[in-house]
């Protein structure tokens, strides 16, 4: 559609001047969270509020050696607020690379501008595949028609004509147009919606949300808990001082303080090194999710292929067939008139270039539509002619048609009819006087990367199903070219019935003419069945499925609107990017298991024995000083190794599971220990000095067993880590006595209780492991019933 002649638009002196008032686009808000919402989300936490009352009481004892683990707090946060606005950095750079340009008419003059440069009255064109970036009215359309299912919930295209209102978040499905800005930036429909999900989206990673359900749980218990061991102290004798270091140890021992920390920064880790091979991460959490995927659903056109179609070859067919030159003619016609630049119209317009002199003057045009898989034009006092697919233009076929037809779909390509009928075109439907003219057939190549791609994910366990508009032949076709083991479960969805799409997963892989709406149908079905969907596509005809979808990946070649709702962008278009970013999503999940273990056996051990010591006569025997060391060197610092290590062994279990067996094996390991060294202790009549020093020194053992079995596989690197903690772990007991409160533990009457005690602690900790293992899976087996 050439507007050049027709319509000035904007100089560009009245662009300037719009946007010196203000009246100039801008983008809606960043999927990341700002500077000021990272500074407070990371230091203005519940915990680290508890903490600093904790604090407040220590400085009443006036012992300010036990604020030492204040350090930790402090330097925790530094390091989260770090790694996000590191991650921040990386996706917004890459967010502006992606952002999509905009056509716009100024000075009787075609002009490509970024979408900030848009200003309002500007005159902006619109095509298919395009997401409309500001409110307006339509000038002109030729048979345009919008998809306004973010804003209304309603999937059905919408016909948009000359004075049609248009809102920004709506994306355009069929036709094109001109339309004028009228309401640009905060003003318009999109950024207002925008802005208010972004005041009340939620947690963006199902990790930290995991995390923090458990932490919110945890506060409820800290406090009364701390509370009363407090009381319960002082009123069976125990000095003020001593009863506040004893409950605030108890306090703080139950706080994983680090946990939601080191899962952000690992997933915050993950999108920095996923920008760095051109990937963009539009939401944090879905890296996680691709690596939990165990069903990959893979639109072929421009997933599968590489979407650059080529003509093969044009056949003219019929009782009064064209000839080759006049039927190739009259194809040039057709195509240029409709003038779509969709892949498939390029690769005609790019084949068929010259057109017939008696078909120059369109009168009625119908775009092509992913729903109605056909297009239509009108020539004064000729006729129209469709083009389409063959099935959805005729019902019928003669015998040597048929078998031109499948000949062509065994070879992967792809079909369109053309067809005429001596009327012009009636309500965008088809006519009952179509006459076939001849096929059109093209090919599209395989990406390079898609075999090796698809054999890993085959080897993962990654179920594989082919969703296309294409013939199920074709489609069938491409998928066994490109490795695709079941290739030939096919099916052709244009003959099946809605409700009978959840049985139809079960047994077929490769759906052929899915409508856009089926496309989500299929999505939906396989998630009812319990499996983790992911989807890839690149048109309108995508959008809806991948916005069901658990996750969803785009190509950066793909339309504005499929890159606008996707959780990852490809920018380099590489299918084979898919694999990092599932490796990079087990890397999370793998590492944050193993941490979270680290961090809940404090939290366990720490709760049942302030649980128990409110109900013995006898002081809590960690003070806040006793647990630094043992945070920092079993659980602290071994975390931020582990939770960045490259383990990418496929996901295998539950999660809490996973997390919760190690933790509850050590955690009872300490409260075992710990109240046999209260009872030998007492009938020895160790000082409480001394009972402090030997529990301090199992604990540290038992956690540093508990952190022998998390961190395998175990190289020479784990172990050099493990031999440097328990060094510097030793060397406290040694040189460092005094400023952690314990005493010698080299006296002899001391050894002679935990030296045993030593020897038997791993043995400890796998008998337990096994035994919560055996509660857990029973535990998950009732609820799985």
């Amino acid at each position: 559609m050439e507007f050049k002649s027709k319509y000035p638009g904007l100089t560009q002196l009245e662009a300037e001047d719009r946007k010196a008032r203000g009246e100039a686009n801008f983008s809606a808000p960043t999927t990341t969270r700002s500077f000021k919402q990272i500074f407070a989300e990371n230091s203005l936490t519940l915990f680290n509020f508890i903490n600093l009352i904790i604090a407040g009481f220590i400085i009443y004892t006036g012992s300010y050696k036990n604020l030492l683990f204040l350090g930790v707090i402090v330097t925790n946060t530094f390091i989260g607020i770090y790694q996000e606005i590191k991650a921040k950095r990386n996706i917004d750079a890459l967010s502006l690379l992606n952002q999509a340009k905009v056509t716009v008419i100024r000075d009787y003059e075609k002009q490509e501008i970024p979408q900030d440069e848009v200003v309002k009255d500007d005159l902006i064109l619109l095509r298919r595949g395009q997401q409309i970036i500001v409110d307006g009215i339509m000038i002109e359309t030729e048979g345009l028609e919008c998809d306004e299912s973010q804003l209304t919930g309603e999937s059905d295209p919408v016909d948009k004509y000359k004075g049609s209102e248009v809102f920004s978040g709506s994306f355009v499905v069929s036709g094109n147009g001109m339309m004028q800005a009228t309401k640009v930036g905060a003003d318009s429909y999109s950024y207002k919606m925008t802005l208010e999900a972004k005041e009340t989206q939620g947690i963006y990673s199902e990790l930290v949300m995991m995390m923090k359900k458990m932490i919110r749980i945890l506060t409820f218990v800290i406090i009364p808990v701390g509370a009363m061991l407090m009381v319960t102290s002082m009123a069976s004798g125990i000095h003020l001082d001593k009863a506040i270091l004893s409950s605030t140890g108890a306090m703080i021992g139950m706080i994983p303080e680090g946990l939601v920390l080191i899962t952000s920064v690992a997933l915050a880790v993950g999108v920095i090194k996923l920008s760095q091979k051109n990937v963009l991460v539009q939401t944090m959490g879905s890296i996680e999710t691709l690596a939990r995927v165990d069903v990959l659903c893979l639109d072929k056109t421009g997933t599968l292929t590489s979407g650059k179609l080529k003509v093969v070859e044009a056949e003219s067919l019929g009782a009064d067939a064209l000839g080759d030159e006049e039927f190739e003619m009259l194809v040039a016609s057709v195509v240029h008139g409709l003038d779509e630049d969709n892949a498939t119209g390029q690769a005609l317009m790019d084949r068929f270039s010259q057109k017939k002199p008696e078909l120059s003057v369109v009168s009625k045009l119908v775009p092509f539509s992913s729903a109605r898989k056909w297009s239509a034009t009108s020539f004064e006092g000729v006729g129209s002619f469709y083009m389409g697919a063959p099935e959805y233009l005729f019902d019928t076929f003669e015998p040597q048609q048929i078998e031109k037809m499948n000949e062509a779909m065994t070879h992967g390509l792809r079909i369109i009819a053309v067809a005429k009928s001596e009327q012009d075109i009636e309500n965008n439907e088809l006519p009952e006087n179509l006459e076939l003219l001849g096929f059109i057939y093209l090919e599209d190549e395989i990406r390079p990367e898609a075999p090796q791609t698809l054999a890993y994910f085959k080897q993962e366990d990654v179920d594989i199903c082919i969703i296309s508009g294409d013939h199920p032949e074709t489609v069938s076709q491409i998928a066994k070219r490109a490795g695709v083991a079941t290739s030939d479960k096919k099916i052709d969805m244009s003959q099946v019935k809605d409700e009978d799409i959840p049985r139809l997963v079960d047994e077929y892989r490769v759906f052929g003419r899915v409508s856009p709406e089926q496309k989500k149908m299929l999505v939906t079905a396989l998630q009812e069945k319990d499996h983790v969907v992911g989807m890839t596509g690149d048109g309108v005809n995508d959008i809806l499925a991948l916005k069901k979808a658990d996750c969803s990946i785009v190509m950066s070649n793909g339309s504005d609107a499929a890159k606008g709702v996707a959780d990852f962008v490809l920018l380099d278009s590489n299918f084979d990017s898919l694999v990092g970013v599932v490796l990079e999503g087990r890397k999370v999940i793998n590492n944050i298991q193993r941490v979270a273990s680290l961090y809940l056996t404090k939290t366990v051990f720490s709760l049942v024995l302030a649980a128990v010591y409110i109900f013995i006569a006898s002081t809590y025997p960690f003070q806040p000083i006793q647990l630094s060391p043992i945070s920092s060197l079993t659980v602290g610092i071994p975390s931020f190794f582990l939770a960045l290590r490259p383990n990418t062994a496929p996901i295998k279990g539950k999660f809490l599971k996973n997390v919760f067996e190690p933790a509850l094996a050590s955690g009872f390991s300490v409260v075992l220990f710990t109240l046999s060294i209260e009872v030998i202790g007492n009938l020895l009549n160790w000082s409480y000095d001394e009972k402090s020093t030997v529990t301090v020194w199992l604990t540290g053992l038992i956690c540093f067993v508990a952190l022998h079995f998390i961190a395998r596989p175990l190289t020479w690197k784990i172990y050099g880590l493990l031999g440097a903690l328990f060094g510097i772990f030793l060397a406290i007991f040694i040189f460092f006595t005094n400023i952690f409160s314990l005493v010698n533990i080299f006296d002899i009457k001391l050894m002679l209780v935990y030296v045993p005690m030593m020897v038997l602690a791993p043995f400890v900790f796998h008998k337990l492991k096994q035994f919560f293992h055996f509660l857990l899976n029973l535990e998950f087996k009732k609820k799985k019933k």
